[in-house]
């Protein structure tokens, strides 16, 4: 998939032209990729579109106006639009209170290298967390509530997900969840793996 540039973000007056429909697309298309796995933990599996949503809300928000402001925002963001071969995805810990979050993000230390595939064969594939994120955020005693992390398939484990039957698992001491993926979710995967 191509990484973004500066002529695919639109400026704010030409984006809230197009807001509602591209909103739409968007919410739309994380309906496939939006996975909750247990009670607390959702992965939304990232793409060109999901990720351009991100910048321009965050250009909209903020009001980034300059080139080097979009840009600062397509460098954070560009390296979790997913190469073939790879799942790119955001890990939530979803809690809402100070209690949950005083409860629950230390347990969970370790959680954005707990996850993983497993594919019908048996294979499992982990994740990895992205490098320049899991720097800032890592620490022995409390976790972030948000990650991002990538999954990299072999040619033959991306065939082997084509096969379907694939769950997505947390296999993490104080956290162990696996949720299957549905069929309309492994063919919208597929799109970013191949």
């Amino acid at each position: 998939m191509a990484k973004l540039t500066l002529d695919d973000i639109q400026d704010l007056r030409a984006y809230e032209r197009e807001r509602e429909a591209f909103r739409a697309h968007v919410i739309d298309l994380k309906k496939r990729r939006r996975i909750g796995v247990g009670p607390i933990v959702t992965l939304v599996f990232e793409n060109r579109d999901t990720i351009r949503f991100q910048i321009q809300e965050m250009a909209r928000v903020e009001r980034i106006l300059t080139d080097e402001g979009i840009q600062t925002e397509l460098d954070i963001y560009n390296p979790l639009i997913p190469e073939p071969g790879t799942l790119a995805a955001t890990l939530f810990v979803e809690l809402t209170t100070k209690d949950e979050l005083q409860e629950w993000l230390p347990k969970l230390v370790g959680i954005e290298r707990s996850l993983q595939l497993r594919l019908a064969d048996g294979t499992v594939v982990p994740c990895e967390p992205e490098a320049q994120h899991a720097k800032q955020l890592t620490r022995e005693e409390i976790t972030a509530s948000v990650h991002y992390v990538f999954f990299r398939l072999t040619p033959e484990q991306v065939e082997a997900f084509a096969g379907g039957d694939v769950a997505l698992e947390a296999a993490h001491p104080a956290y162990a969840h696996s949720t299957p993926l549905g069929p309309e979710t492994v063919q919208e995967l597929l799109g970013d793996l191949r």
